[in-house]
């Protein structure tokens, strides 16, 4: 009988036992484990509206610029491109920005006739040979002067295209005179010039251009060569007419919204910073690239004629057309209380020293050749 109590008292002992054991158990640290990493933050996400059709380099650029600063931020940041206006269309692709619709923006300032009133300047005739001494002039100009104009952005950088010549689909320009009458696409300070010399301007962006050309509702454009090839122009374009004494710029801008600049770290604001000085150079000759292979291409088109116009005719526009023009500005922005005089006087020098910077053309067409040329999207 003893044998059996102490059996049971024993059982009762290690039944007690149990729980204590299991609370022992429960209380010991838990182990490590894979949880514990660090989620990556999401990138932050911008868009870019970009008034260029996505087979024109300059849209390119764009895109490469976001696809450079993905790699170079290590993916912290991530750009999302809207070629050919479709996020904005290009005359408000500035107010886009502003307004946060966009958060970076590619356009022409010459669109907003009368915004940017300092840089109305940058865009008359200056002498300019390329594409890529006006861009080098006109970031000059903007970071010298910092006009207030683009203070409700953040500015990344300008590039801006080689002289505008005269296109027309059916009537040769070869003399002032022959200008009288057609209707002749310009913006900004190109349709000042033409209203001068006697034609009357059409305010259609670049996009609308071909389609106004080939029904007829104007007569031609006065616009850089590369839009010949760049936006297959020379379809409808007949002539070509130099006149580049003349041949005034437009200064485009990329811009960026400033409330997202500045969620923007600040050692990837530096990286954008630097990039935006490799893409001004690029900007640069590919406008010098379009140039030629533009006229190339147009050349290689029947019943195409290119016209060069006589000095003594081109001194005429220049005096009919450009001195009026830089003296009517003067007057008009001093009285303003713009440092127009100023301006003039640095745009002058700028070109100058730019000029004797230039690369050759043949060494900037390579270039492109090289890097860009083969991202250009095959036509349909």
């Amino acid at each position: 009988m003893k044998r059996v109590i102490t059996t049971i008292v024993l059982l009762a002992l290690l039944l007690a036992a149990l729980p204590l054991s299991s609370a022992c158990k429960s209380a010991a640290p838990p182990s490590p484990t894979a949880s514990a990493t660090p989620t990556p933050a999401a990138p932050i996400e911008l868009s870019y509206s970009i008034f260029f059709p996505p087979t024109h380099l300059n849209a390119i650029l764009g895109d490469l610029w976001g696809k450079e600063l993905e790699t170079r931020s290590n993916g912290r940041v991530k750009v999302t491109p809207f070629p050919g206006g479709t996020l904005t269309p290009a005359a408000k692709v500035y107010d886009g920005v502003v307004q946060g619709i966009s958060d970076i923006g590619m356009s022409v300032l010459s669109y907003t006739v009368g915004r940017f009133p300092a840089s109305e300047l940058v865009e008359l005739p200056h002498g300019y040979p390329n594409g890529w001494v006006a861009t080098m002039v006109a970031n000059d100009f903007y970071q010298h002067f910092k006009p207030a104009e683009f203070d409700d952005v953040h500015v990344l950088y300008f590039h801006a295209h080689g002289p505008s010549v005269v296109l027309t689909t059916k009537k040769p320009v070869r003399k002032m005179e022959d200008l009288k009458g057609l209707i002749i696409r310009s913006t900004g300070v190109g349709a000042k010039i033409m209203t001068a010399l006697g034609a009357q301007g059409n305010g259609a962006a670049q996009g609308e251009a071909y389609e106004l050309m080939s029904k007829g509702i104007i007569d031609g454009s006065y616009t850089p060569r590369e839009v010949l090839k760049g936006w297959n122009q020379a379809e409808v374009v007949k002539y070509v007419t130099g006149c580049y004494d003349v041949g005034s710029t437009a200064d485009m801008f990329v811009v960026m919204n400033k409330a997202k600049w500045a969620i923007i770290p600040t050692d990837v604001q530096k990286t954008i910073d630097t990039m935006n000085t490799e893409w001004i150079e690029k900007h640069g000759k590919a406008w010098v690239y379009y140039d030629q292979v533009a006229m190339d291409y147009f050349k290689t088109l029947a019943d195409r004629e290119v016209i060069t116009l006589p000095a003594e005719e081109m001194a005429r526009w220049v005096k009919i057309a450009v001195e009026p023009l830089i003296n009517a500005y003067i007057t008009e922005k001093t009285a303003a209380n713009l440092p127009a005089q100023e301006y003039q006087d640095y745009l002058t020098k700028q070109v100058s020293y730019w000029t004797g910077k230039s690369p050759t053309a043949e060494s900037m067409m390579e270039q492109v050749k090289k890097e860009l040329e083969p991202l250009i999207p095959a036509s349909k």
